[in-house]
């Protein structure tokens, strides 16, 4: 299979891809074409047939596994497939897994990581908050390692919510380590839980786009309602700390312009803001490096940083 990240200007391709999107358009001279987003578990092309009413094009819908063949070409800097034919493949003629974007961790080792700072927890409480979750029950566990981290931002793969979570609770550790002010118990269980909400936030893959719960609430309140919901079945949970945790939960984007429905008011808060935001942005800048494969110039704006960005010299 010839996969997305490997293509060049000028091939012709005739490969299999997942149709991740679909959105009927008019030119400029009023005729209609089709824009699609293709994927596999390399990336994302944007595809365009500019005949849709052509005798090579079969009906199919968005989620659709598609056989094409078309030419790459480059539009403002970034590849394109311009489609001659389609044909929507039937079921064994494809292999999910080479559809679905996926960490390059091992899923399996992340999760044994995350569970082992839950076995280290001293407060009865909190590791019995996560032990439901994360050690006592399989569907979830099995839930968490599949989804994503976000639609399109960073850690938008398969195993990017684990891996994602498993890097924010690594960093809260150190800086446990760093700045003894911080109670690690509670801002390890912060990290495990500050994007918990991004199981209802968004859908699963292949589809991974915000759910109506997701529009109309985010994976801030969904969290810290999931985790409220959980205290409230575990006898004589703290009060003071079950509010302490959900703050936590409520202020982790750090500030209310960026989603926050609360400022840091609590140490822990604030490292676990800085942690996420870290992660975050650093993942989100590799990831915009490595789309640009041996293009060592300027990138352009990249909205996230406010900046234009580049790879740094090797010299």
């Amino acid at each position: 299979m010839k996969y997305i990240e490997t293509l060049r200007e000028g091939e012709r391709v005739g490969e299999t891809y997942l149709c991740k999107n679909r959105q009927s358009a008019l030119t400029k001279a009023g005729k209609p074409y089709e824009s699609l987003i293709l994927q596999d578990k390399t990336g994302t092309l944007d595809a365009k047939v500019w005949d849709p009413n052509s005798q090579g094009i079969d009906e199919f819908e968005a989620f659709d596994y598609i056989a094409v063949v078309g030419d790459v070409t480059s539009f403002q800097g970034s590849l394109q497939l311009n489609v001659k034919r389609i044909r929507r493949v039937r079921e064994g003629e494809y292999d999910p897994k080479d559809y679905l974007p996926v960490s390059e961790k091992n899923i399996d080792q992340m999760y044994l990581e995350l569970t082992a700072f839950i076995q280290e927890m001293k407060n009865p409480y909190l590791k019995k908050l996560c032990s439901g979750f994360f050690l006592e029950d399989v569907e979830f566990e099995k839930r968490f390692k599949f989804h994503s981290a976000a639609k399109n931002v960073h850690h938008g793969f398969v195993g990017g919510l684990l891996e994602h979570t498993l890097s924010v609770v690594k960093l809260c550790d150190y800086y446990t380590k760093m700045y003894p002010i911080l109670h690690r118990d509670l801002l390890l269980t912060a990290a495990i839980f500050h994007d918990i909400g991004k199981l209802q936030e968004l859908s699963v893959f292949p589809a991974n786009d915000y759910t109506d719960a997701g529009q109309l609430l985010g994976h801030i309140m969904i969290g810290a309602e999931m985790v409220g919901e959980r205290i409230r079945t575990i006898p004589n949970f703290p009060i003071k700390l079950a509010n302490e945790l959900k703050h936590c939960i409520l202020a982790h984007h750090g500030e209310l312009e960026y989603g926050s429905p609360k400022k840091p008011a609590l140490a822990e808060a604030v490292a676990l803001s800085f942690a996420d935001n870290t992660d975050a942005k650093m993942q989100t800048m590799k990831e915009a490096l490595a789309a640009a494969g041996g293009n060592s110039d300027w990138l352009g704006y990249n909205r996230l940083f406010e900046s234009n960005i580049r790879k740094t010299s090797e010299e």
